[in-house]
């Protein structure tokens, strides 16, 4: 099992749910949860990329209900693993959850005290069985003045407010206090609290094209959603428009002929542009939104625009001939243009050779039924997608990719990064079905393999399939990093890692270690620094294995 945070729309309930006479009423839980958060777990078990709800159908229903209010905040679910026992758990954390206050202020009190004694946040966080971000979100509030602590006290102010004030430095918090106890004044709550902490807007850190060691404002940490903000919009946008600006004058160095910087109140609409080559007039078109992030689209021009230049040139090339007036009705059109389509339809069934090509035209070129995406495998952290982006794997996937796109003639300085790119090289269906008749099938398919790898979901169930299927053996791929490593937070993973490659005497030796040491110990395994290198390591869950079947209630049918 492991503590972690996830997003209401990640939850459903379970069908192994205990509770199948309704919620009842659930009021008071809301009123709870509204006041003082999810304090217990919800317990879940992970199902083809969403987690369903095992024990906590309750509070889920209370959730669903306060999303409505406009509560986002993630929730605190323990993550069942393989082979762990759900009524133990559950049991495990009821009876600790029994040992923590109900109130805000005791639960601040009680860990403090466990923190002057020298117990890590994690030491805490096991001993109440809670998550760490409960723990240092309950901590912040040592932050706090205590004219507004006693307002909790009293009742006077909820704990949205008194959450939302930890991000305050002292001196907003005595100014929202002044504020506060001046009748002929207004003190700002809830979201209008923030947008008043943060001069009138959100600006997250992670939006900044620059340094952000260059920029001299304050930086306010929000402990509830694990992110940072700028204190000082003007002083962001000052330093964001002159790397937009740099931006702008690299890519009019670089030839494009026409950067254009959106206006931030606009939106980037994709499906009004089509992807066209720098060497045919493609622009750079500059997204910036409100919130400060920054998208730069290279290569596009409007679809109106592109239609009305080819409308152009088909006229001007096409001989002109007297204009005799249709015959038919729009009606009748239709009538002719079903029959067609019917029969069409018909043989295509038999001919799998023109399936295949049409098949490929449709993932490539641009369609008006079908819209593919690609799975860009979007990394949580920079150090992952550096991670994958040196492997062995994603070398040989580029490699494929940059054959697939010789195979259709695409010069070196116009390709796109994707084959799936919508409207490749700006062609339609019609014009890659005409080049993929000038192949021979094993080319053909070698596009349709390429094309069906940038559209493959990732994170579920299908990749472990496939794994086995192609019999990949992750340890011609992988090696062990210090990313990998750094991201295990749970000891208990820690513990097995280094059982799985260590050995269980090494495991038991370092039972009560702290995750620094284990991880140390795992690496020095790996690297042999230290340690006899333990060659071709994969970690379990990275290694592509038939997993045991499991019955309902999660019972192992071999250990049955």
């Amino acid at each position: 099992m492991k503590l972690t945070h996830l997003n209401l729309n990640q939850l459903k309930p379970s069908p192994l749910n205990v509770r199948k006479s309704g919620i009842g009423n659930i009021e008071d839980l809301i009123a709870s949860i509204r006041a003082l958060g999810v304090i217990q777990p919800l317990l879940v078990r992970e199902k083809e990329g969403v987690f369903e709800v095992i024990a906590g159908q309750r509070r889920l229903a209370a959730l669903a209900k306060l999303s409505d209010e406009g509560l986002t905040e993630p929730v605190p679910c323990a993550v069942l693993e393989d082979g762990d026992d759900a009524i133990a758990i559950e049991a495990s954390l009821a009876e600790n959850i029994q040992r923590l206050p109900m109130d805000e202020l005791d639960q601040y009190a009680a860990f403090s005290d466990l923190r002057e004694k020298g117990r890590t946040v994690e030491d805490i966080a096991a001993h109440f069985g809670v998550t760490e971000r409960l723990v240092r979100q309950r901590l912040a509030l040592a932050n706090l003045n205590g004219g507004i602590l006693k307002l909790y006290r009293e009742d006077k102010v909820n704990a949205e407010t008194m959450r939302t004030l930890t991000l305050a430095s002292k001196a907003q918090q005595k100014a929202w206090l002044k504020r506060y106890r001046d009748p002929a004044d207004y003190a700002p709550i809830g979201r209008q609290l923030k947008l008043w902490l943060l001069g009138g807007a959100q600006i997250s850190t992670s939006a900044a094209l620059f340094d952000v060691a260059t920029y001299k404002g304050a930086i306010i940490t929000d402990l509830f959603g694990e992110d940072s903000f700028f204190a000082d919009a003007s002083g962001f946008w000052s330093l964001q428009n002159e790397q937009i600006a740099a931006r702008v004058e690299a890519y009019q160095s670089a030839g494009w002929g026409e950067v254009v910087v959106l206006d931030p109140a606009s939106h980037w609409p994709e499906y009004e542009y089509r992807k066209v080559p720098k060497k045919k007039g493609g622009r750079v078109y500059v997204a910036i939104t409100q919130g400060g992030e920054v998208e730069f689209h290279e290569g596009y021009l409007p679809e109106k625009e592109l239609r009305a230049k080819e409308a152009r040139e088909k006229a001007k090339a096409e001989p002109k001939v007297p204009s005799v007036k249709a015959a038919f009705t729009n009606a009748a059109s239709n009538y002719m243009n079903l029959h067609r389509h019917a029969a069409v339809q018909d043989k295509l069934v038999h001919n799998e050779g023109i399936a295949l090509r049409l098949v490929t035209a449709h993932m490539i070129g641009r369609s008006r039924l079908w819209n593919l995406r690609i799975e860009t495998g979007r990394a949580d952290k920079p150090e992952t997608a550096k991670s994958v982006e040196s492997s062995v794997s994603r070398a040989g996937f580029e490699t494929s990719k940059a054959e697939a796109m010789d195979l259709l003639g695409a010069d070196e300085e116009e390709r796109p990064d994707h084959l799936v790119d919508h409207s490749w090289m700006g062609k339609s269906v019609d014009d890659v079905f005409a080049k993929l008749c000038t192949l021979p099938d094993g080319q053909v398919l070698k596009l349709m393999a390429v094309a069906m790898a940038e559209t493959l979901e990732q994170g579920t169930d299908l990749i472990g399939t496939l794994g086995l299927m192609m019999k990949i053996d992750m340890a011609e791929r992988w090696s062990c990093d210090d990313t990998f490593v750094d991201l295990i937070t749970s000891k208990a993973t820690l513990l097995s890692m280094l059982e799985d490659i260590g050995g269980p005497e090494v495991a038991n030796a370092h039972r009560d270690s702290k995750g620094q040491v284990l991880r140390s110990l795992i690496r020095q395994f790996a690297s042999g620094e230290g340690r006899e290198k333990v060659d071709g390591w994969v970690p379990p869950a990275l290694r592509f294995e038939e997993k045991p079947q499991v019955v309902s209630g999660g019972e192992d049918r071999a250990a049955a």
